[in-house]
């Protein structure tokens, strides 16, 4: 199983981008799928997330700013940006829990894409 996002980059505040994951391989289903972000020197934090059902959960800091969609038909999830600010920047990790046709069930990551948001 893999998770490849895509779509990060620089932008100036109070611009936009969006973010794509397409998980592929050997997968059954998935339930939640959703983004992390790590900023230099600090922790992991969550960003959204989106279950299967369509449920979404947000950070307080990215309410109202951020959305969170899925394609179940192409394993993909998306994370549309508006507003950058500064304290956005960091690199984005997309997350997904997720059932293999061997029927495991575990938890994977992708690779990371950096956004940087600086005039």
């Amino acid at each position: 199983v893999q998770l490849q996002a895509s779509g990060g980059g620089l932008v100036q505040p109070g611009g936009s981008l969006r973010l794509s994951c397409a998980a592929s391989g050997s997968i059954f289903s998935i339930s939640t799928m959703g983004w992390y972000r790590q900023a230099p020197g600090k922790q992991r934090e969550l960003v959204a997330i989106v279950t299967s059902a369509g449920m979404r959960k947000y950070a307080d800091s990215v309410k109202g700013r951020f959305s969170i969609s899925r394609d179940n038909a192409k394993n993909t999830v998306y994370l549309q940006m508006n507003s950058l600010k500064p304290e956005d920047t960091a690199v984005y990790y997309c997350n997904a829990n997720l059932l293999t046709t061997t029927r495991t069930y575990d938890n994977y990551w992708g690779q990371g894409t950096q956004v940087t948001v600086s005039s």
